[in-house]
């Protein structure tokens, strides 16, 4: 999964693409509570706006922002992973009152660079269960960010606790990549997303538990080869609805970009908005 959601690259990009392979300050493990996200760690979070640049684009933040500003009307915004405030810092600028959730502390370190906790509070938690002590007019989440919880039930968690955060004839927001599947041959579990001057990337996939692995090698500026990976559940458009009905929620549009072009079977990727009766 390539960062993002460049639609320049063959593939959609997700947004936890870069999750280091056993980050060295990942939490230890709660069986009983600890969200399957993988969390991001210092080194992630200090590289992720320059790894992602091309999605703090104008031309990608332009039409983001126009949706989902709208949706939100006069009304607060809650941003779901908000990370280092790609979609929140511009949103604010609008006027929008955002709060967000985010599990990686150093992600949220990064975006006190850019706004302070007065500005943009945020909470540091598990997007599927943390619960805020009020109410928006707009939930979004976005850069296939659902994708980072790796089981069917957080996913059914997710919605219904955005379902929780909505107000009367508020709205959820999400944007999602279609798994390419069409482009595996019978026997291939493995399909390539970008190759390009600095960077490859291939996602390899277990088609019975909908697990995706992407797989990056970067090359840095001074030469070198990292690699890092991150795992993600995928979910299909279909999949997405009944959970929404499972939350309460109704399917109001689905458009194949922020720029609200037409969603068809050709479409990489969905923004999806369902309200809250």
């Amino acid at each position: 999964m390539h960062v993002g959601n460049s639609m320049d690259a063959p593939h959609p990009v997700r947004e936890a693409a870069h999750v280091t392979t056993n980050p060295p300050d990942r939490a230890p493990a709660t069986p009983q509570t600890a969200p399957s996200s993988e969390v991001w760690d210092e080194q992630t979070a200090e590289r992720y706006d320059v790894d992602a640049a091309a999605k703090f684009a104008p031309d990608v933040i332009g039409p983001t922002v126009d949706l989902l500003a709208e949706l939100a009307g006069d009304g607060p915004a809650l941003e779901l992973a908000i990370g280092t405030g790609r979609v929140a810092v511009p949103l604010h600028r609008r006027g929008i009152e955002v709060t967000g959730i985010e599990l990686s502390a150093p992600m949220v370190a990064q975006l006190r660079h850019k706004a302070d906790e007065a500005t943009i509070p945020v909470v540091v938690g598990d997007m599927a269960t943390t619960l805020l002590p009020t109410t928006f007019s707009l939930v979004y989440l976005v850069w296939n960010s659902i994708s980072n919880l790796r089981t069917q039930q957080e996913q059914v968690q997710c919605f219904r606790n955005a379902a929780r955060h909505l107000r009367p004839g508020g709205r959820f927001v999400i944007e999602l990549w279609v798994p390419p599947l069409r482009r595996l041959p019978p026997g291939q579990l493995a399909a390539p997303f970008d190759v390009s001057d600095g960077h490859l990337g291939f996602d390899t996939y277990d088609l019975v538990s909908q697990q995706c692995t992407s797989h990056h090698y970067h090359r840095r500026a001074d030469g070198a080869v990292e690699y890092d990976a991150g795992s993600f559940r995928y979910i299909w458009p279909a999949e997405c609805d009944l959970m929404a009905q499972l939350a309460g929620l109704e399917l109001e549009a689905r458009y194949a970009d922020w720029d609200r072009s037409e969603f068809t079977s050709d479409s990489e990727s969905h923004v999806s908005v369902w309200r809250k009766p």
